[in-house]
């Protein structure tokens, strides 16, 4: 006999989203089994529910209640299923904290996540948002997922090409959006590793630690001590680590910025754009520190936006909009936002 899902009712989210926002979901259900997804799927009423795929709640900003159904992944496990010349491969269920998740692959004594230490999330949504930072994004070292496809009742497996990912981007905001659920990612983690220390804030951290040749858990370690002086414990202060993906902008656009603005943060890309600091330019428009009732910009980092008790959604967002028409309205380029609002 099947077993009833666990299905709970008026469910409050606030202790599921990093900003802390108050709001409800019509129904949740914690998923532990792909199992769980397939009976969802064949049941009239909650096959009919809008859903919400929410892993650590990290990415998310809640506006609303959600007069749907939220699948909460919380599946767990993580493995070592194969090894050759290259690498080592590595999969880890979707509802695993990705942080411990990359701290478990340094204490196996694997390199090439390190610079993705303490991000908050779960593994899960990790390629959806191809997180990234100093340096490496998910894809550098993903080989494959597999996800259970609501559409067809079907588990797929998707290689780094068919998820088609971008910066901040993957097939799982587009084609796939509201379709599939990602169950597990398998990840190559390369057995020729080397440091990747260019960004000049792990360099400089690196040799105030005097390290001249990091280790994988060097590396970690530096972006650890990094991330804790730059941006705030959600755990203290809700919010959503960085607010707004780096504007990429044309060649001509960031040499006119430049003459206008000499201290202009940009990093050069392969195919002649250029990457702008969004912090930077958060920060020269005046809105670090600043609140809009209790919807704020953090004092140390401008590129993120932080609830000082209380806001709501709506509060976070309209500090949001603001910031994105100052921005334009003094350097002409948009910013766009990285959490997905509901």
């Amino acid at each position: 006999m099947t077993p009833v899902l666990p299905i709970q009712y008026d469910f409050s989210l606030q202790g599921l989203n990093t900003f802390g926002i108050a709001a409800k979901a019509k129904a949740y259900l914690r998923v532990t089994s792909a199992d769980m997804l397939t009976q969802v799927r064949s049941d009239d009423f909650l096959a009919r529910l809008p859903r919400l795929v929410l892993g650590g709640g990290s990415n998310l900003l809640l506006t609303r209640d959600f007069a749907g159904l939220v699948l909460h992944m919380s599946t767990s496990g993580v493995e070592i299923v194969a090894e050759d010349a290259g690498a080592t491969y590595v999969k880890a269920a979707a509802g695993e904290n990705w942080h411990q998740f990359v701290q478990w692959t340094l204490g196996q004594g694997m390199g090439g996540l390190e610079n993705l230490s303490l991000i908050p999330g779960s593994v899960g949504a990790a390629p959806i948002q191809n997180i990234g930072a100093y340096g490496v994004e998910v894809k550098d070292c993903f080989h494959a997922l597999t996800a259970f496809d609501f559409d067809t009742g079907e588990i797929v497996v998707l290689d780094k090409a068919a998820c088609r990912f971008g910066y901040r981007d993957s097939l799982f905001k587009h084609a796939l959006r509201d379709r599939a659920v990602i169950l597990d990612v398998t990840f190559a983690l390369p057995k020729n590793w080397r440091a990747q220390t260019q960004y000049a804030d792990v360099a400089q951290e690196l040799t105030a630690r005097a390290v001249a040749s990091p280790a994988p858990q060097d590396v970690a370690d530096a972006i650890i001590a990094i991330r804790n002086r730059k941006l705030p414990d959600p755990a203290k202060i809700g919010n959503a680590g960085s607010f707004f993906k780096n504007p990429v902008v044309s060649a001509d656009l960031r040499d006119a910025l430049l003459a206008s603005h000499p201290n202009l943060v940009s990093y050069p890309q392969p195919d002649g754009s250029y990457k702008l600091a969004a912090g930077w330019l958060i920060d020269q428009s005046g809105w670090k520190g600043k609140s809009m009732g209790a919807a704020g910009v953090y004092e140390k980092q401008a590129l993120v936006l932080v609830n000082r008790g209380g806001a709501t959604g709506q509060e976070i967002a309209a500090l949001a909009n603001a910031i994105q028409m100052d921005v334009m309205s003094r350097f002409g380029v948009m910013l766009e936002p990285e959490p997905v609002f509901i």
